[in-house]
C-alpha cells in the first residue's frame, strides 16, 4: 500500500509515517517510481508505535521494544532485556512525576501566599 492509504488506515499523517521510517520504526520498500510501498503488516506496526508513544516511550526505546511486541495493545514476548529496559523507563517516569509534583507544590505555595500589606 502507498503512504496515503497507510495514513488513511491508521489516522497517522504521511509526514509522521516518514518520520517513523527515518527512526527505524517502520519499513517501506521503494517502487521503481520511488514511491514508498508498505506491507499489510504496517497497519499493525503503526498501531503498536502509537500505543508505545502514548505510554511515553521515546522512538529509541520503541525501536528496541517493537520487535518483542504482538497485537496492537501491545502484548510482549519478553525478549532479553526488555523487562529491564521498561523498568528503567518506569523509574525515570516516576522521577519526572516526583519532580512535577515538587513544581506543583511550589507553585501552589506561591499562589497561597498573601501579598504584603501596603
Amino acid at each position: 500500500m502507498l503512504i496515503g492509504e497507510l495514513s488513511r488506515r491508521t489516522g497517522v499523517s504521511p509526514r509522521l509515517l516518514r518520520y517513523y521510517e527515518e527512526q527505524g520504526l517502520l519499513q517501506a520498500e521503494r517502487g521503481s517510481n520511488g514511491y514508498r510501498r508498505y506491507g499489510d503488516d504496517s497497519v499493525l506496526t503503526v498501531r503498536k508505535i502509537r500505543v508505545l508513544l502514548d505510554a511515553g516511550l521515546t522512538s529509541e526505546v520503541i525501536r528496541q521494544v517493537l520487535p518483542c511486541t504482538r497485537s496492537d495493545q501491545p502484548d510482549f514476548d519478553w525478549c532479553a532485556g526488555i523487562r529491564d529496559l521498561l523498568d528503567r523507563e518506569l523509574t525515570a517516569l516516576n522521577a519526572r512525576i516526583e519532580g512535577l509534583q515538587r513544581n506543583h507544590d511550589t507553585l501552589t505555595g506561591f499562589l497561597g501566599r498573601r501579598s504584603a500589606p501596603e
